[in-house]
């Protein structure tokens, strides 16, 4: 990636500022002299950075008085009332169940000729940023979020209180931000792991670990859901069978957990993993480690992903909405915008368990 020119560094400064309401129209900003001093560039490189700000139309100058934040940016790309545009911003695009949840926004919006604007942030707050900076500057009349590491503080709050400052209705999916009062629709992770840990109990298995993700809210939940199973059945929590990982460190998520398995396999008889995919990994690194599934090892994913459903194992796993979750988003949005006030603002899906043959049933062993 080359790196950014000195004048654009400041030009994405001053226009976050203004897209997250930090400068509201017509407020005056920071002399030329202030900042200079404050990015250490030249008189000139802060001069061409204003005066692309100026040509976009976020900015406008009155001699002998300074620079201001100008109201042209609110009417760029300006709202066709007859082809409105919903703003999708998920964590992935290409990757796991996102596919579908797109699919199922896209044929919703169809239906009533809405237009879709894609954007995608890789779990990482800072893409998070400059897509909610592009739908905000297109001017979209709606939007629909899958959070970026839920989990933890997010420092783009203000973007979110802009669009509520705008009247643009926005909705969650998969998760939502702790810190605002948004509406949201979710699988219940809670009750999708606690299922996982009691097919894993009711099969007669005590050494049950877990594998989750711990930067995003379905992680939280779905340990909550783990510790609740073993609680019901008056099992121990051993910390040492939590093995949790988070975006930074899932490209080495194979190596970690062949680690774990190695330390582990005397110990652990099944594993309630964080998702399909995860999963796949652990049947992989299992079978490099000449630990037989489900012989030596139960496990089960979660979300019946279209990944598992084509895998060479048959893995035992949990249903998500997927396709229905994107059209009930995209639905929400458009009756929201009809002016419909009678909407949920929190929906909870229920999962159910797709048996597979990645758990052993050790109860038949006892019986014997």
């Amino acid at each position: 990636m080359r790196p950014k020119y000195q004048y654009q560094i400041i030009i994405d400064a001053i226009k976050s500022k203004i897209l997250s309401g930090e400068y509201n129209v017509s407020d005056k900003i920071p002399t030329e002299s202030v900042l200079q001093e404050k990015y250490n560039v030249s008189r000139h490189t802060v001069r061409k950075a204003l005066f692309e700000l100026s040509n976009e139309g976020f900015l406008r100058s009155e001699k002998g008085s300074g620079t201001y934040v100008s109201n042209q940016y609110q009417s760029i790309n300006v709202r066709n009332s007859n082809n409105k545009t919903i703003g999708v911003i998920t964590t992935y695009i290409s990757d796991y169940i996102f596919p579908s949840i797109i699919r199922g926004i896209e044929s919703r919006l169809k239906e009533d000729n809405y237009s879709l604007l894609l954007a995608s942030t890789n779990n990482d707050v800072e893409q998070e940023k400059k897509a909610l900076e592009m739908m905000l500057s297109y001017g979209v009349d709606g939007l629909i979020v899958e959070p970026t590491k839920s989990n933890l503080y997010n420092p783009n709050i203000a973007y979110y209180l802009s669009f509520k400052e705008h009247d643009i209705p926005f909705i969650m999916i998969n998760a939502y931000y702790e810190e605002l009062d948004v509406p949201y629709l979710s699988l219940d992770d809670v009750q999708s792991s606690y299922l996982a840990t009691k097919e894993l109990i009711s099969n007669g298995h005590t050494e049950i670990g877990l594998i989750s993700k711990m930067d995003d809210l379905q992680g939280k939940f779905r340990m909550k859901g783990y510790i609740k199973a073993l609680g019901e059945a008056k099992l121990p929590f051993h910390p040492d069978l939590v093995f949790s990982y988070d975006t930074e460190s899932k490209p080495d998520l194979s190596t970690n957990l062949r680690s774990f398995l190695n330390e582990n396999r005397e110990v652990l008889t099944a594993i309630a993993c964080y998702n399909d995919e995860v999963g796949l990994v652990v049947a992989n690194q299992c079978k490099q480690l000449g630990i037989s599934i489900p012989e030596d090892l139960s496990i089960i994913g979660q979300d019946n992903s279209y990944i598992a459903q084509n895998a060479d194992i048959k893995l035992t796993t949990l249903t998500h909405p997927q396709e229905q979750m994107g059209r009930d988003a995209a639905d929400w949005i458009i009756k929201k915008l009809q002016g419909r006030h009678d909407l949920l603002n929190e929906y909870y899906y229920q999962p159910d368990l797709i048996k597979g043959e990645t758990v052993k049933d050790l109860t038949k062993k006892q019986s014997n």
